[in-house]
């Protein structure tokens, strides 16, 4: 009788979070967009009804470009999460090289690793390997190694490192950079977190995030963070080994 209680317990705390991310979802798309479309229709009625000299509507524009490509970065995120919860979507577990993963990393983030003069590298068993779905964990470490980059400083490394602990594939991101202040730390999945501009002003909305613990709830893993102001961040995530 107690483990039925439990587990219905479970599965009422299951649907509460599914409910509140996406409750959290429509309110960031419906915020974001509404913004966006309507700061844009605003500057263009100006520059129309010249209460806004051209100079002045030309020197908004890179605020007008950094907040388009937020949005964009939302939407994508959203389709991304999408595509789980609709149509055929199936967990497929393959077999995948973790060191084939850092070098995909490293080559997609080659830009901008390079312009922040950031080391990237990998530690671990160059040889080891897990099974988990390949799509939703390439996913999750792009996102949680993106925001590593976004907060680091010029001249400071960044690890991938992979350990084998209890029954468990731990895949780890460690940074150097800002950190995230106790204050911050333990609401960062809630909407309700603030969000922060990266060391080169960097923008978001912190929704990565929410699909990233997601996205790792469909692996059957879990995921911790573990950061200290000014000293960095170290996000692990923990999957089953099959």
């Amino acid at each position: 009788m107690a483990d039925l209680i439990n587990e219905l317990q479970l599965k009422i705390e299951r649907l509460e979070n599914e409910i509140n991310f996406k409750n959290g979802l429509i309110s960031i798309l419906s915020h974001d967009s509404k913004e966006i479309f309507g700061n844009f229709l605003l500057l263009i009625e100006a520059l129309e009804q010249k209460t806004i000299r051209e100079e002045d509507f030309f020197n908004l524009l890179p605020q007008v470009k950094s907040d388009a490509q937020k949005n964009l970065q939302t939407v994508q995120d959203s389709t991304a999460w999408l595509k789980t919860q609709y149509g055929e979507f199936e967990i497929k577990s393959v077999k995948i090289m973790v060191f084939d993963l850092f070098q995909r990393l490293e080559e997609n983030y080659a830009v901008k690793l390079k312009e922040k003069n950031i080391n990237f590298y990998f530690k671990g068993d160059t040889n080891s390997f897990l099974h988990t779905d390949r799509l939703l964990l390439e996913y999750v470490l792009d996102k949680i190694l993106n925001n590593a980059v976004k907060y680091s400083l010029p001249g400071q490394d960044i690890h991938l490192q992979y350990v084998t602990e209890n029954s468990e594939d731990i895949i780890s991101v460690v940074d150097f950079g800002t950190g995230i202040g106790e204050k911050y730390l333990y609401a960062i999945f809630n909407y309700d977190n603030p969000v922060f501009n990266g060391t080169a002003g960097e923008t978001g909305v912190g929704l990565s995030l929410k699909i990233v613990k997601n996205f790792v709830s469909l692996m059957h893993g879990n995921i911790k963070i573990v950061s200290t102001e000014n000293k960095g961040t170290t996000v692990s995530i923990f999957l089953p080994k099959i």
